[in-house]
């Protein structure tokens, strides 16, 4: 219980520094943000959790092929913002195309021979 206390603590005090960081310099916080942090602790979590090569090679490639669906939301959402949309709406447009992108990937990657 306490290791996983300590990667929640840590997880979100990366999240935290971001915001606090962007609060005053948007460039500098959103390439703090733009660093894959969360891949890499995620991966650190996981080889301690269970060290095995096979499925660390497995876990690196699908991340891989997962933040690709993710990208068009970043171009999304500044465009909205400056024809007018909310916040929130923006947001919320950003994620569904999100998500239906990776819904795609998920059905479309296999058919390539993407084991995600």
């Amino acid at each position: 219980m306490i290791y996983l206390l300590l990667k929640a603590l840590i997880s979100g005090a990366i999240v935290a520094i971001v915001s606090e960081i962007s609060k005053r310099y948007p460039g500098a916080g959103a390439l703090v943000a733009s660093l894959p942090l969360v891949s890499v602790l995620g991966m650190i979590w996981l080889w301690r959790d269970k060290p095995d090569i096979e499925n660390m090679a497995a876990h690196s490639a699908a991340t891989f092929w997962y933040v690709l669906p993710s990208l068009p939301m970043f171009l999304l959402i500044p465009v909205l913002l400056k024809q007018g949309w909310s916040f929130w709406l923006s947001l919320v447009a950003g994620c569904v195309l999100t998500i239906a992108l990776y819904l795609a990937m998920t059905w479309i990657g296999p058919r390539f021979g993407l084991k995600l």
